[in-house]
C-alpha cells in the first residue's frame, strides 16, 4: 500500500511541484493539499495521511502550531510530520521537533532525497543527520530560554541505554550505533525501542529533544565516531 502524503505550503506552485514529485513514486501518493496550518489540521482529520509534508512559515496558523495540533490529534503516531524549511532563515526547526515533528528537509533537497525522506519518516524513523542536528542544538541552546526539567524516567536508564541515547542524539542510525558501541544492529534497535518506551517518546526525533534538554548530551560535544 502506498504511503499517503498531505502536502502543506502556502505557495500553490510549490504544492504543485511536490505533488508531481511525490506521485511520480509508485510507493507514494498525495491524498490532498493545504495552504495553511489550520487547513492542514482539518485535512489531517479528514484524510488521515501517513506523512504531512509541512512548511514552517504559513499564514493563519504556522507550521509549529499545526505540528503540535496534528501530533496531539494522532497520539498513536499514525500521522507523522516532516517539516520543510529553508534552514538559514527559519529559526524554529528545533521547536518543530519538540512539538512532535519526526524530522525536516530543506526546500532545495534533491528530489530523490525528498522521496527517501518521506519513506524514512513513514517507517517511523527520525530524519536527523548528525551535522544538521548539531547545528540545530547549537541554535537552540544559544537562546535565553529555560530548558525543561529532565523526565523522571531518565533515572531508570541503564548505562548502556544512556550511551545509546547519546548516539541517537547525534543522529546516528541503528547500524552506526551498533558499530560505535560494538553491538549488533538488532541489539541497538532493541535499546532504542526501550528508550522510546521508558521516556515516553514518540520517535527518535523526540529522543534527541529529551537528550539535549535533560543535559545527557553537551551541545557541541561529538560522541565517539564509529
Amino acid at each position: 500500500m502506498a504511503v499517503r502524503v498531505l502536502v502543506v505550503d502556502d505557495e500553490a506552485l510549490i504544492r504543485a511541484g511536490f505533488r508531481v514529485l511525490v506521485d511520480s513514486a509508485p510507493d507514494l501518493h498525495v491524498v490532498g493539499e493545504a495552504s495553511d496550518g489550520a487547513d492542514a489540521v482539518r485535512r489531517v482529520h479528514d484524510l488521515q495521511p501517513d506523512v504531512v509534508l509541512l512548511d514552517v512559515r504559513m499564514p493563519i496558523m504556522d507550521g509549529l502550531e499545526a505540528t503540535r495540533r496534528i501530533v496531539q490529534a494522532t497520539p498513536d503516531g499514525r500521522t507523522r510530520v516532516l517539516v520543510v524549511t529553508t534552514f538559514d532563515r527559519d529559526q524554529y526547526v528545533f521547536e518543530a521537533l519538540r512539538a512532535g515533528a519526526s524530522g525536516f528537509v530543506l526546500k532545495d533537497t534533491p528530489p530523490e532525497k525528498l522521496l527517501d525522506a518521506i519513506r524514512v519518516v513513514a517507517a517511523g524513523e527520525a530524519l536527523l543527520s548528525p551535522g544538521v542536528t548539531q547545528r540545530l542544538i547549537t541554535e537552540f541552546v544559544s537562546r535565553p530560554e529555560p530548558q525543561g526539567a529532565p523526565p523522571p524516567a531518565l533515572a531508570s536508564l541503564t548505562e548502556r541505554e544512556r550511551e545509546v541515547l547519546v548516539q541517537v542524539a547525534a543522529g546516528r542510525s541503528n547500524a552506526e550505533i551498533a558499530a560505535a558501541l560494538h553491538m549488533s544492529p538488532s541489539t541497538a534497535k532493541t535499546h532504542v525501542s526501550r528508550l522510546l518506551a521508558k521516556l515516553g517518546a514518540r520517535d527518535r526525533a523526540q529522543l534527541v529533544v529529551v537528550a539535549y534538554e535533560a543535559g545527557v548530551v553537551i551541545p557541541g560535544a561529538d560522541p565517539p565516531t564509529p
